[in-house]
């Protein structure tokens, strides 16, 4: 009777996943101006969201009123997103009647 051959020793291949560029990749969050929240709506929606001094928001919010958009944050899709919903779920800006949401913000691949 023979014996079974010994066993081969197990060779075990680790397969890594390819690179994401996009968690490489930085984002621009942009707020995009319009007329439907005032000066007041855009100091604290950036300081609840961001955390940002009222001098900070208050110089993006005279930004985005004169130029019609400004950068918030450069960051990770994860972070500028998260804060683009928290931005998008706001809500209206209780001083202006016809005011019915929240401001509008983008995400640009940052170059």
């Amino acid at each position: 009777m023979t014996s079974p051959p010994p066993p081969s020793p197990s060779v075990r291949e680790v397969v890594r996943p390819a690179q994401d560029a996009d968690l490489d990749s930085l984002y621009h969050l942009v707020l995009l101006d319009d007329d439907d929240h005032s000066y007041p709506y855009v100091i604290e929606m950036l300081a609840r969201v961001f955390g940002y001094a009222k001098e900070k928001s208050y110089a993006l919010a005279c930004i985005v009123d004169s130029e019609g958009r400004v950068t918030l944050e450069t960051a990770s899709h994860d972070q500028v997103t998260r804060h683009q919903s928290q931005i998008h779920s706001f809500g209206a800006d209780p001083r202006i009647e016809r005011c019915h949401g929240s401001m509008s913000a983008i995400v640009e691949r940052a170059p």
